[in-house]
């Protein structure tokens, strides 16, 4: 048994973390609150999946907001092309873009979560991110 002043070497790998939040959400929640709850509960149906399906893995939702790992960041992307799909067909105003930051970088992971640099720079790529869905 280790002794309790042992700190076991952490597990680390290269990530990419795609955060997401949409541009907007408080107006269209100002607008229509029902409305708005059933289309992004719409969107997660289709997201959400996608993330495992691309080889990803979601590590956490609040609201509009998601937090996945992926394995590179080409499968990433996918999800933003999805988005801009979903949205041609739905009227402007309506519309729910989604922000996309993805940074690749070196995570510390355990069965459930990631935390690190890597992670940590997913706030200054959102804020920065000029990924518009259409």
């Amino acid at each position: 048994m280790p002794e309790p002043s042992e700190n076991p070497k952490p597990l680390r790998r290269l990530a990419a973390i795609l955060a997401a939040d949409i541009a907007g959400y408080s107006t269209l929640m100002g607008a229509d609150e029902a409305r708005t709850v059933r289309d992004l509960k719409d969107h997660l149906a289709v997201v959400l999946p996608m993330v495992s399906a691309h080889g990803g893995r979601v590590i956490d939702t609040a609201g509009d907001g998601i937090l996945a790992e992926f394995g590179s960041v080409v499968n990433a992307v996918e999800i933003q092309r999805t988005m801009a799909l979903r949205n041609a067909d739905v009227e402007e105003a309506r519309r729910m873009r989604f922000r996309i930051g993805i940074n690749q970088g070196d995570v510390v992971f355990d069965d459930t979560r990631v935390y690190g640099d890597g992670v940590n720079a997913k706030g200054g790529l959102r804020m920065f991110s000029t990924f518009k869905t259409r």
